[in-house]
């Protein structure tokens, strides 16, 4: 099985960005949360602590979104919930001779288990995107669907009150 893999994630077209490495957070950032390369740079240079052209440490990002799911997040004018997903969101239980067990999920498991949403999803040294069941990547990582899930955090857009009531969200 292959996934698939939206380009948007390898397409930022910008000298900050070619001029970037090890920089997955930002383009997993920049993808879900629909903002530009730049945007998310600063973001996670200001609030993730990542240097130029080095990756961003895990555990600071872990820290920064429990954080954010009282304070919510900001990025080019855009507020953000944060939900930090539990281990049943990113594990699967197992019942083993008699024993409960987990174990991480895969990424496929991850996207048939969450099917609607926006998510930032780290895998071992990497992050990636799946919104609403796709997953933005490099292309070549659609061979691997068995990839584990390390953790995943959930970001829902805060939608402006206007005065007008809507009647679907």
């Amino acid at each position: 099985m292959y996934l698939s893999i939206n380009q948007k994630y390898g397409s930022f077209d910008s000298d900050l960005a070619r001029s970037e490495k090890n920089d997955c957070v930002v383009r997993s950032v920049a993808s879900a949360a629909e903002v530009t390369y730049k945007a998310a740079h600063d973001f996670c240079k200001n609030v993730l602590c990542r240097e130029d052209k080095k990756g961003t440490n895990n555990f600071i990002i872990s820290t920064q979104m429990l954080n954010a799911e009282e304070t919510g997040i900001e990025i080019e004018g855009k507020k953000f919930d944060v939900r930090v997903l539990g281990r049943d969101r990113v594990k699967n239980r197992y019942k083993l001779k008699g024993e409960i067990i987990y174990r991480q999920k895969t990424l496929k498991s991850f996207i048939q288990d969450n099917p609607k949403g926006v998510y930032m999803v780290m895998i071992a040294k990497h992050a990636l995107t799946v919104k609403d069941g796709e997953v933005y990547d490099w292309a070549s990582n659609k061979f691997k669907p068995t990839t584990k899930v390390q953790s995943a955090y959930e970001l829902k857009e805060k939608r402006g009150m206007s005065g007008q009531l809507s009647l679907f969200d």
